[in-house]
């Protein structure tokens, strides 16, 4: 029998609710889980929202609040960086946040070679481990696919986060459509603490013109081999959440999310059991 699939919902699926609507969205399409975002205008974080409200809301429907998206960009320490980290830990604790995501530099003028990325990254790793133990959170790590992004493949995360004695309180995010972008063949499920999902079904696009606005749900037409990789991850025994993450304005603008949300899970949960049946 096939591995049961666990979904979750980031914030950005549909960022024009409120967040009471978006957990009943959530329980809807009987999932226990969310991601919300700091990076969102007019909606929690961005709005005010105190953290104890956002705690609230979650405990009384039973929701798991798995992140806070994003410490952006977490692989350039400096005093402004360790300011924004003690805050956004301040927060998620109060809020009952497991974690938080963390995103590299992406940013095309970033002239530095790849020996000092390394050092910088191993750097902030470095100081952010104490503070997320501090707080009783964890670091979820997402390199970007990007070209010129500083850090595209999880090997040189895991090797960082070895190096700095980290396995305690970090963990890998396995993102769909980053995994695809940077051609990464490793998975490491075995420290991965978090899988965004996302579709692209624009096949004719290079890969290095393929950007976040690219990224819709998961459908018959996706590009980037979505199952495949769940599939992957689990047999190599990922048991966390596939969270949506999708980007794309025409999905924040959809009518009725729930049921394109339900289209795209059932698909996800054939293929994936189609594909464990072939296999």
């Amino acid at each position: 029998m096939s591995q049961p699939l666990r979904f979750a919902f980031n914030r950005i699926v549909a960022p024009s609710l409120d967040l009471s609507a978006f957990i009943r969205l959530t329980k809807a399409m009987g999932s226990d889980a969310i991601e919300i975002r700091n990076d969102l205008n007019d909606v929690e974080i961005d709005d005010g929202t105190p953290p104890e409200r956002v705690r609230d809301l979650c405990q009384a429907e039973g929701i798991r609040l798995l992140s806070i998206n994003a410490l952006y960009p977490f692989d350039v320490w400096n005093d402004e960086r360790r300011a924004q980290t003690l805050k956004l830990a301040a927060y998620a604790k109060a809020c009952g946040a497991e974690g938080l995501v963390m995103c590299p530099l992406n940013d095309r003028t970033d002239s530095r070679d790849a020996a000092q990325r390394a050092r910088d990254l191993r750097t902030a790793l470095s100081e952010l481990a104490p503070i997320l133990r501090d707080h009783g959170i964890l670091g979820f790590v997402e390199p970007l696919g990007f070209e010129e992004c500083s850090l595209r493949l999880k090997r040189q995360a895991v090797e960082a986060i070895k190096a700095v004695g980290g396995l305690d309180v970090f963990r890998l995010v396995h993102d769909t459509f980053h995994h695809h972008l940077a051609g990464e063949t490793e998975f490491f499920a075995e420290l991965t603490g978090l899988v965004h999902i996302s579709g692209v079904e624009d096949a004719d696009l290079p890969l290095n013109q393929i950007r976040d606005a690219h990224r819709v749900l998961v459908g018959e037409a996706d590009i980037l081999g979505n199952a495949e990789q769940i599939k992957h991850l689990l047999d190599d025994g990922y048991r966390g959440y596939l969270s949506f993450e999708p980007f794309a304005a025409s999905v924040h603008a959809l009518a009725d999310p729930q049921s394109a949300l339900a289209q795209s899970v059932a698909l996800l949960e054939k293929q994936v059991a189609g594909e464990a049946v072939a296999g």
